[in-house]
């Protein structure tokens, strides 16, 4: 059997058969893979979200592909399957969206509801981002470049994205929390996303 060529970008719109991609009412993807997160509530009352947080993400760090990000998201994470993760099990972090090394996309929280991605933050003078973000993982680290399927895979759900919500800002984790948090750090092509995003 064939192995699938990690590079591989697939170059359908979003759903299966070349169907447009849609968001629900609630701020579901439908094309995405859905798992539930309990780490989630509501947005302040009349908020509007306006900014997507962009995080870099890998568990064990360094590693890819295996179950640490979801189930770190989920509550599940087993503090003895490795040594790092005694210090993260206890955490209850979520993120709206997580896009695999390949492509593939997750969500875990409702875009309408507020996951708990960005920690103590603040966005031009605004403090507390997750109010008012979607918050979206990619996995990967600070240094290693990450996939030219994670690339077109972001830009085609912030163009989704857009088209649901007032979304005139895209930052990465490092910009709202400078001096605690360095993701998605400099291996992330800010250009090459704007490119993306340009093209349509």
């Amino acid at each position: 059997m064939a192995r699938r060529n990690p590079g591989a970008v697939d170059a359908r719109p979003f759903g299966p058969g070349g169907r447009r991609p849609a968001i629900d009412d609630a701020g579901w993807v439908g094309a995405a893979q859905r798992v539930d997160s309990p780490n989630r509530d509501a947005r302040p009352p009349g908020t509007t979200v306006t900014l997507a947080v962009i995080h870099g993400i890998s568990l064990p760090p360094g590693r890819f592909g295996g179950p640490g990000v979801v189930d770190l998201f989920t509550n599940r994470l087993d503090p003895d399957a490795h040594p790092y993760f005694a210090g993260i099990a206890h955490l209850r972090v979520s993120a709206h969206f997580l896009i695999r090394r390949r492509g593939e996309l997750f969500q875990f929280v409702a875009c309408g509801e507020r996951a708990w991605h960005a920690g103590a933050s603040s966005w031009r003078g605004r403090a507390g981002c997750n109010d008012y973000s979607i918050g979206i993982e990619l996995e990967g680290t600070d240094d290693r470049a990450y996939t030219a399927a994670q690339y077109l895979r972001l830009a085609r759900l912030v163009r989704l994205l857009r088209r649901r919500y007032p979304l005139p800002d895209l930052a990465g984790h490092s910009d709202v929390a400078p001096g605690r948090k360095t993701d998605p750090g400099p291996a992330f092509d800010w250009d090459r996303l704007r490119r993306l995003l340009a093209a349509g």
